[in-house]
């Protein structure tokens, strides 16, 4: 079982990570990035049916975090 400074030190990193992505979803949306709006994401409508596959948002959010996942490995062991 793990100790409990270190599940809470787990959980300060998850809560700043939170955090910073929140930040970030925020500043996007007042500087008006087209999040969800990209070209390569689609959308699709017939009648009373709608799809939305957002894949250029998915794709720019995955690379977004795994910049910030690296980052934070790579701080944790120095």
């Amino acid at each position: 079982m793990p100790e409990l400074t270190t599940v809470g030190r787990w959980l300060i990193l998850v809560g700043l990570g939170l955090a910073a992505i929140g930040g970030l979803v925020w500043v996007f949306g007042r500087t008006g990035v087209p999040f969800g709006r990209l070209p390569g994401d689609f959308r699709f409508e017939t009648g009373n049916v709608s799809c939305f596959l957002p894949l250029a948002s998915m794709i720019v959010l995955s690379l977004l975090l795994t910049l910030v996942l690296n980052l934070v490995l790579r701080l944790l062991n120095k």
